[in-house]
């Protein structure tokens, strides 16, 4: 009786040495997969703001001298329309199915509509409600995280969001050094 508790303990602990790297390589690749999806988002909702639309800015309180702190800014960019797309913008994580890369095994998100209607390749695709709500909590915590660095990056039109928030800032891509830039 005891050499087979010990044999199962055994096994037990191969088990779960085997699994925990898999395990964690999916949560990292969900994370990865969130953020880049994120910022696509957010770089698409921008995209669709009438660039001549403004937003005053400043304080509203006259100045001693009658005059006021008011400036007019382009709206796509503001913190207020960048707030508002943080609070919505995970919802879009229902357009997104998981793709696995059969060499690597590592996980990608990638768009199952398109936002202009153009056909999609949904070859190898898993479209599921577990994925979405994966990548949909995900996107959340991130959002939620790195609300100050979205707003940052997205209001001064930085460059290469993608790799300077969800690489460089966070960490959540460390791998990305292989994940193609267009994946998503």
């Amino acid at each position: 009786m005891g050499s087979w508790a010990s044999c199962a303990l055994g096994l037990v602990v191969v088990l779960v040495a085997v699994l925990s790297p898999a395990r964690g390589r999916r949560s990292q690749d969900l994370h990865c997969g969130a953020c880049r999806a994120l910022v696509d988002e957010l770089e698409w909702e921008i995209a669709q703001v009438d660039p001549k639309k403004t937003i005053q800015m400043g304080s509203f309180r006259i100045n001693p001298d009658g005059s006021q702190s008011v400036v007019e800014v382009p709206y796509a960019r503001s913190e207020a329309h960048l707030t508002e797309l943080l609070e919505r913008v995970c919802e879009k994580m229902k357009e997104y199915g998981e793709k696995t890369d059969p060499v690597t095994q590592r996980k990608a998100y990638v768009r199952i509509l398109s936002h202009d209607g153009t056909k999609m390749d949904l070859s190898e695709v898993k479209i599921d409600g577990d994925v979405v709500s994966s990548l949909k909590f995900a996107c959340e915590s991130i959002a939620e995280e790195y609300e100050d660095e979205l707003i940052e990056f997205f209001s001064h039109e930085a460059e290469n969001v993608k790799d300077r928030l969800c690489s460089k800032r966070t960490d959540l891509c460390d791998h990305a050094l292989h994940v193609p830039h267009d994946e998503l």
